[in-house]
């Protein structure tokens, strides 16, 4: 099963001279500063930079998680400034997934249990247009993710790796435009966190998922598409990556 993207005349994410001012006592400490990026649809994009560097804040901001200081963020042509509180949830809960680097997976519940939860809250279960979930596609994923005889185990049963591509699996199910990975990898060891990027790649290739990934390692970040490097909340190199030679030959 593979998804081609639509063709859309804009980026799926903009941000325009994003800023972030945290307040520490009297002192402001800006996290990210006068940031702008596109990210066309079905783009692979990764964010390295160390610890500190405003990654992980813009990453936040990219995802309607918190509000700039300064600037804005649009997803698809919405702008997160011009929503309310309900509003920014929806469009959320509807257009990105997420997934973060403690799988924040429920305990007491199955693989299968935590997906079929990523899948009410995306929102698709509810509403006029609600409809049960594609069980087709959720075999798919479940295929493409290695996770298949392991639906019915509980996350304490799971290795980390499995744990992390259920996770995968609960942000795909609901179908949302953008795939937001922070730091997907930071908890598993070099074999399993290549298996886990491999699998990234091959949903950006196979769904035609916006992914952005954030990440403090250059190798994990190499997989993408393109790779922007931040440093001191700003944006200062941006260069191809693996993906984007991926795809060049591919349509050589």
């Amino acid at each position: 099963m593979t998804i081609v993207p639509q063709e859309q005349s804009h980026p799926i994410i903009l941000a325009e001279n994003l800023t972030k001012v945290y307040a520490a006592g009297r002192i402001q400490v800006a996290a990210v500063r006068g940031v702008s990026l596109a990210v066309a649809p079905g783009e692979f994009v990764a964010i390295v930079g160390p610890s500190g560097s405003g990654k992980s804040t813009l990453f936040y901001l990219l995802g309607g998680l918190t509000r700039a200081t300064g600037g804005r963020v649009s997803i698809d042509g919405v702008d997160f400034a011009s929503l309310n509180d309900a509003e920014r949830t929806r469009l959320r809960k509807h257009r990105i997934g997420f997934v973060f680097q403690k799988f924040n997976l429920l305990p007491t519940l199955s693989g299968l249990g935590n997906i079929e939860i990523g899948y009410e809250i995306g929102g698709r279960a509810s509403g006029p247009n609600g409809a049960p979930m594609d069980r087709a596609y959720l075999d798919h994923l479940c295929e493409m993710l290695a996770i298949k005889g392991r639906l019915h185990h509980r996350p304490s049963e799971l290795s980390g790796g499995e744990q992390q591509r259920v996770a995968i699996a609960r942000a795909l199910i609901s179908r949302p435009a953008i795939l937001l990975a922070d730091e997907p990898t930071g908890n598993l060891d070099t074999k399993t966190s290549g298996a886990v990027l491999q699998m990234l790649a091959r949903s950006n290739r196979e769904l035609g998922q916006t992914t952005l990934m954030i990440t403090h390692n250059p190798e994990a970040a190499a997989i993408a598409g393109r790779i922007l490097t931040m440093r001191d909340g700003q944006i200062v190199h941006e260069e191809a990556g693996a993906g984007a030679v991926r795809v060049a030959s591919s349509r050589a």
